[in-house]
């Protein structure tokens, strides 16, 4: 991890713009004319890092040609390519079938093959393609050289073109065991030293209901006498599930847990070498721990084995690895979570999505299948942000829980007299609910799955906010299964601790889910 480097960085651009302050309205400084080497990682993580500083967004789209060159350079040179009708949306349709807007992807397929011929002339179309297409209007190819970016953005059939395998603190090889610790991953094992009363409280089944299920925070258990979940279909987005772990497996229905589904499903691509894929096709096993504890924290059964319950104890499930870890900052890891919401878009009976992962640049790839899928209605949830080791302090919602399309949530301590953030979360004016998960008497995080086995695990973050509020909501929507999103986000902003004012930090704040199903008034 380039830690030191970053922080020297983010140091030198806080000083740049208290000197030049004009500097904040202009766009990513200009190479020189006609550049023949790239910048380096460090100078472009330089000015990745200020425009996040200033802005609070970093966005390809306003970065030069050179830029994204360079970045292609620094990484796997995959290039995302947005394609549409001369003439035509800047938005993409509802069906990318459509003759003329097929007619434009051969135009820009063929533009980027004659461009990157001129120095590979034995380069073939299966090698230019880094990744099958979707539904959506985007090409995933590889480019190597600069003129290409520049034909492509002096084109009237491309939306954009921008690099998807860099971010900045990216490691500069595989991910290994450091990287991934520092990226949520790693520390799904049964948590020792659980104390009955304080931080769980035993159901008469003997299933285990984590301490920030009481009903003094969001009515969950109160809640239940009402509505489980059931009938609604929950997507988690995240890093698979554990095979080893029974109750997202064949111990899903047990107890009071019965009669619904789970899939596990995978989207991550398998690595590829100049659009050929090699090795053994992904799993959707969890090799990550956090998709594991997510899909616990929304929906874990309410069964018998002493397990922890999850908030939907009787929504249906599917989890779907989509990334190695909660960081997207790999071209497999964003078409993976492309793929994984036009997925989830296109299943009819999928009412909600929950995702407790982000970056801190933008993707227009994943920000077009974000929009394909709240298109088709879905109700969709995005961690606000949990601070690395490097980015604590500084970085506020990132991406794509910025989005309008993105419900973001935050987490929160215990002390409700007066709200705090978790030590780790971000807010921010895009956050709109906050979950209750930390407790400040002695730092205790929710319970959830670990990898395996019936003791729990505790996790943290704005990650397990985010997986609970989708269970939260599919107790709601269960409650009132033929109302649309837009009425069952009325009943959440209703039911919630700032719903006479909404907070520039902390949004509509907690959802009382037992006030918003009607078992106890507001």
């Amino acid at each position: 991890m380039r830690t030191t480097t970053l922080a020297a960085a983010l140091c030198a651009a806080l000083l740049a713009g208290c000197q030049q302050q004009e500097a904040q309205d202009q766009l990513l400084p200009q190479p020189a004319e006609n550049p023949t080497e790239a910048l380096s990682a460090q100078q472009l993580d330089e000015q990745i890092l200020t425009k996040l500083q200033q802005n609070g967004v970093f966005d390809w789209n306003q970065a030069t040609p050179h830029f994204v060159w360079s970045a292609l350079t620094r990484s796997d040179y995959v290039l995302s390519v947005g394609y549409r009708p001369a003439g035509g949306s800047l938005e993409f349709p509802a069906d990318a079938a459509d003759p003329a807007w097929q007619a434009a992807r051969q135009q820009v397929l063929e533009l980027i093959l004659s461009e990157e011929r001129k120095t590979r002339p034995e380069l073939t179309l299966q090698e230019l393609l880094a990744y099958p297409d979707n539904v959506l209007p985007v090409l995933d190819v590889t480019v190597r050289e600069l003129s290409t970016i520049q034909k492509l953005r002096a084109s009237n059939l491309v939306r954009y073109a921008e690099p998807i395998g860099y971010e900045p603190n990216r490691p500069t090889a595989s991910k290994g065991a450091a990287a991934l610790s520092s990226s949520g991953c790693g520390s799904n094992t049964a948590t020792a030293g659980l104390v009955a009363g304080s931080d769980y409280t035993t159901l008469s089944n003997g299933s285990k209901s984590s301490w920030n299920q009481a009903d003094q925070y969001h009515g969950i258990r109160a809640s239940w006498s009402q509505s489980t979940g059931q009938g609604i279909k929950i997507v988690i987005i995240d890093s698979g599930s554990s095979d080893a772990q029974e109750n997202l497996g064949a111990a899903y229905n047990q107890g009071l847990s019965s009669g619904r589904t789970i899939e596990r499903l995978v989207t991550l691509p398998r690595n590829s070498i100049f659009g050929i894929p090699y090795g053994d096709a992904e799993t959707p096993n969890d090799g990550c721990g956090h998709g594991t504890s997510m899909a616990g924290a929304a929906a874990a059964p309410r069964g018998t084995d002493g397990a922890a319950v999850g908030v939907a104890y009787n929504a249906n499930l599917i989890t779907i690895r989509a990334s190695e870890d909660v960081f997207i900052d790999g071209s497999r890891e964003v078409k993976g979570v492309s793929d994984a919401y036009i997925l989830a878009g296109n299943r009819a009976d999928v009412r909600v999505i929950s995702m407790s992962m982000g970056r801190l640049t933008s993707s227009s790839q994943m920000t077009d299948a974000i929009r394909y899928a709240y298109g088709k209605g879905k109700l969709i949830f995005c961690a606000a942000g949990t601070s690395f080791d490097w980015s604590a302090g500084w970085v506020g919602v990132i991406y794509p829980a910025s989005l309008p399309e993105a419900v973001a949530v935050t987490g929160m301590k215990d002390n409700l007299t007066a709200p705090t953030r978790c030590d780790e979360c971000h807010t921010g004016s895009d956050v709109e609910f906050t979950v209750v998960m930390q407790r400040t008497s002695n730092d205790r995080r929710p319970l959830s799955l670990a990898m395996s086995g019936d003791a729990p695990s505790t996790v943290g973050g704005s990650s397990v906010a985010t997986a609970s509020m989708a269970g939260m909501a599919a107790v709601v929507w269960s409650r009132y299964p033929t109302e649309s999103r837009a009425q069952i986000m009325s009943r959440l902003v209703a039911s919630s601790s700032n719903r006479a004012a909404r907070s520039s930090s902390f949004g509509w704040g907690r959802v009382n889910v037992a006030a918003a199903v009607g078992a106890l008034p507001l």
